[in-house]
Formats: C-alpha cells, sequence, structure tokens
C-alpha cells in the first residue's frame, strides 16, 4: 500500500434518503455516531463511521440542491456499494442482524473467506452495504505465524 499525498484527509459520502430521520435512528442503532455541527434536523445528517470516514444523508430535497445531475432511485439502481469494517466475525453477525430487525433487506448471506468474513444487507431506502472483518494476521505486511517459512 502507498502512502496517500494528503493522509490527513478525510472521506464524507453524501447519500440520499427519503426520511434523514428514520434513516439516522437506523444508522446509529447499527453503531454510528453523530456529528450535530453539521446536522439539521430534516435536512440532513452527518453520520460519523470511524477516524476519517462520515455519511451524509441528505433529503432528497437537500441532495439536490448539491448534485448537478438528476439522483437515481437506489431502490432499483445501484449508485454504488458501501463497505465498512468492524473488529470480529461476531460483530458482523451483530451488525447484520441489527440491520435486518430495523427493516434492512439481506443481499448476500455470510461470505467466509477464512482470512475475511463479510455479510451484506440493503438499508432503509435500498442503498448496499456490506458488513467485513479482515484478519489483522492476513494483511499484507503482518507477521508470518510462529514456525512458517518461505520458500
Amino acid at each position: 500500500m502507498t502512502t496517500p499525498a494528503h493522509p490527513s484527509r478525510s472521506l464524507i459520502v453524501n447519500m440520499q434518503v427519503a426520511d434523514v430521520e428514520r434513516s439516522r435512528a437506523f444508522f446509529l442503532k447499527l453503531g454510528f455516531g453523530l456529528d450535530p455541527r453539521a446536522s439539521v434536523e430534516g435536512q440532513n445528517a452527518l453520520l460519523v463511521f470511524g477516524d476519517e470516514a462520515s455519511v451524509m444523508l441528505s433529503s432528497r430535497e437537500s441532495f439536490a440542491q448539491y448534485s448537478k445531475l438528476p439522483a437515481g432511485d437506489p431502490s432499483t439502481h445501484a449508485l454504488a456499494l458501501y463497505t465498512f469494517t468492524v473488529g470480529s466475525k461476531d460483530e458482523v453477525d451483530a451488525v447484520s442482524a441489527t440491520a435486518l430487525a430495523e427493516g434492512a433487506t439481506e443481499a448476500d448471506g455470510v461470505e467466509d473467506f477464512g482470512f475475511m468474513y463479510t455479510r451484506s444487507f440493503f438499508d432503509l431506502d435500498g442503498h448496499g452495504w456490506q458488513v467485513m472483518w479482515v484478519d489483522p494476521a492476513a494483511k499484507p505486511g503482518a507477521p508470518e505465524p510462529a514456525g512458517t517459512t518461505t520458500a
């Protein structure tokens, strides 16, 4: 992996939702934070996913003001796929179970590749999400387990 030219940058994804307050409540139940400084009731809500990533949930009207193109319908067209990592396989299952209990629909069942474990769902508006755990020992540059040799 190369070092970015501007490592202090963070990513904010903007997405349209039918009901900001309903979507905000949904994502808060999945464990994400809310930045009230950048949130306006009924218009937008800035959800914090981690130190360097956030999602701005915007009403369709608010989103249209900033998007210079017509907005697509996430329930009929894939606009993007959103993936976030969690700390364990159990957390993948817990977040996915909460999403499904709160009205999401399952996109894929468990995908277990040994070093990576995922589940996917469509949120309340139809946006596709994947919850992923990656074994830290399997990441590039990780030390090999004791007693192994490479040829």
